[in-house]
C-alpha cells in the first residue's frame, strides 16, 4: 500500500513535535519460565505410531490426506515427515492438504504457497490444495458441517496442529485440533459459518461442528503438539478419534500452564519489531500484549502505548494486528497487502486488527511518540519494553528505569549494561 506523506513540510511539523524527546537507554534482560524439556519429535512420534491399532483401517494403496494449518509450529515439519514415512511403510499414499479456513487470501494457490513457506516442500508428499468443500451433515441447530473436498475424497485423514490459547475467545477448545476440524478443514465457507454469529458463540459452534464432523470424517487419528514458553515443542501426542474431544481439553490446560508472558502488569510502552500471520492469527499473540480485537477475551498487561515497527516477510503482506497498535512505520504500512489481509477479516467479522494506526516516518519517531504520549512528567521515568515478536519473549530489552524493580526478581536475569539504541541514517533501528 503506497503511503501519501503530504510532502516534506508535513514531516517537518511532525519532526518538530518529536525531536529532542529522549529515547531511554535499554538493558537486555532474560525472562525466566518453567521449561518442561524439549523432546525428540521423530522418536517420540514413531514410538506412538508403532501401535498397529491406529493403522487397522489402512489398506495398501489407500490415500491419506494430512491436514496442516497456517502457523509456524516448532517440530511440525519433522512430525509431518515422520507421518509420511509411517504411512508409506504401511503401503499408504500420503498427500498434504491446507486446513487453514480463509487464510492465505482464501485461495487454493495462496494456501499451497503458505504450506511451502512453512517448509512443507521438504516433505516427500505432494501438496494438493482446493477451496471446494463437501457437506458432511448439519448440527442440531441446522449449521452446515463442511470439509475440504480433497480431504473428503481421500480414503483416510490425519490432522496435526498445536494446541494453545486462542487470541479472540475462551472455551474448552481454542486453537487446536477441534477448531481445525470445524474451521480449518471447512475452508472459507466453513470458517464463515462458524464466525457468522460472532466470537461470543465460537466455543459452542466449533464444538458442535467438530462433534458432528467426527461422525463422518474418515479420521485415522490426530496429532497434537504443545509448546513450552520458548515455543519449543515439549509434548507430542497421537490421539484416536474417539478420545479427541476429551483429550484436547486436557492438553489446552497443559498448554496454558506453559505459555510465555511478559512478567509485567503495567508498561508505558511496548515496541514490537515485527508482526505476522505465521506468528499468530492476529499478527501477534494478543494474550501477551493485552490488546484485543474481540470483546470476548480479556487479560494480559495494561500497556499505555503499543508500537509495531514492521510486518515480517513470512507474512506475505498480511498486516492483521496492525490496527491494535497506537503507532507504526511507513515501511510497515507499505507492506500491508489488502488481498492477503482482508479475506480472513471479512470471514472472521473482526475489523479492529486491520485498521491503520498513526504512521510515522521511522523507528526513532515511533519510540519518541511512545515517550511523548506516555503521560509521564519525566520522560526518563517511562517504562518501555522492546520485543522482536510475541514468539520471542525469552530475551527482551527494557528501559533503564525498569532495572531497579526487577534486579532482585527471580523471574528476570539482567544480561547487559545499559546502552543506547543505534539507528541508521534513515532513523531505523539496526
Amino acid at each position: 500500500m503506497a503511503v501519501t506523506t503530504g510532502g516534506s513540510g508535513s514531516w517537518h511539523v511532525i519532526n518538530s513535535l518529536l525531536e529532542g524527546i529522549p529515547i531511554p537507554r535499554m538493558v537486555k534482560v532474560r525472562q525466566n519460565f518453567f521449561l518442561p524439556g524439549v523432546i525428540d519429535i521423530r522418536d517420540t512420534l514413531n514410538n506412538q505410531l508403532s501401535s498397529e491399532t491406529l493403522w487397522a483401517p489402512l489398506k495398501r494403496g489407500d490415500t491419506v490426506a494430512i491436514g496442516i494449518g497456517s502457523r509456524g509450529i516448532d517440530g511440525q515439519v519433522e512430525a509431518v515427515q515422520t507421518l509420511v514415512s509411517a504411512i508409506k511403510e504401511r503401503g499408504g499414499v500420503p498427500f498434504l492438504v491446507p486446513a487453514m479456513g480463509s487464510h492465505a487470501g482464501a485461495t487454493a494457490e495462496g494456501q499451497k504457497a503458505m504450506l511451502v513457506t512453512l517448509g512443507m516442500d521438504q516433505v516427500d508428499a505432494p501438496i494438493k490444495s482446493s477451496m471446494e468443500t463437501v457437506l458432511l451433515g448439519r448440527c442440531p441447530d441446522g449449521m452446515p458441517v463442511l470439509v475440504d473436498r480433497l480431504a473428503h475424497e481421500a480414503d483416510h485423514l490425519i490432522i496435526i496442529n498445536r494446541v494453545k490459547s486462542h487470541v479472540c475467545f475462551r472455551g474448552p477448545y481454542e486453537s487446536g485440533l477441534v477448531k481445525m476440524i470445524a474451521i480449518g478443514l471447512g475452508k472459507q465457507q466453513g470458517a464463515e459459518t462458524a464466525h457468522n454469529l460472532g466470537f461470543g458463540r465460537m466455543p459452542r459452534h466449533i464444538e458442535a461442528i467438530a462433534t458432528e464432523a467426527l461422525n463422518h470424517l474418515k479420521l485415522l487419528f490426530a496429532v497434537a503438539l504443545v509448546e513450552d514458553a520458548t515455543h519449543r515443542c515439549s509434548h507430542i501426542e497421537v490421539i484416536p478419534p474417539d478420545n479427541l474431544l476429551k483429550r484436547e481439553a486436557e492438553l489446552l490446560k497443559l498448554s496454558k500452564s506453559w505459555e510465555a508472558r511478559l512478567h509485567f502488569e503495567t508498561l508505558d510502552g511496548l515496541i514490537i519489531d515485527e508482526i505476522g500471520k505465521h506468528i499468530s492469527g492476529s499478527g501477534f499473540d494478543t494474550n501477551v500484549v493485552g490488546r484485543y480485537h474481540s470483546e470476548h477475551v480479556t487479560g494480559g498487561p495494561k500497556i499505555t502505548r503499543v508500537a509495531i515497527l514492521d510486518i515480517a516477510a513470512e507474512s506475505n503482506g498480511n498486516g492483521n494486528g496492525l490496527g491494535m497498535a497506537d503507532f507504526t512505520t511507513v515501511r510497515a504500512v507499505e507492506k500491508f497487502d489488502f488481498a492477503q489481509t482482508y479475506p480472513n477479516t471479512l470471514t472472521a467479522l473482526l475489523t479492529g486488527g486491520v485498521k491503520i494506526p498513526m504512521v510515522l516516518m521511522n523507528d526513532r519517531q515511533v519510540l519518541q511518540a511512545c515517550m511523548k504520549t506516555s503521560y509521564r512528567e519525566r520522560w526518563e521515568e517511562a517504562r518501555i519494553v522492546r520485543i522482536r515478536n510475541t514468539l520471542s519473549l525469552n530475551e527482551i530489552e527494557v528501559s533503564e528505569s525498569i532495572v531497579p524493580e526487577i534486579e532482585h526478581d527471580p523471574r528476570f536475569e539482567i544480561i547487559s549494561e545499559p546502552y543506547e539504541l543505534q539507528f541508521d541514517d534513515e532513523g531505523n533501528l539496526f
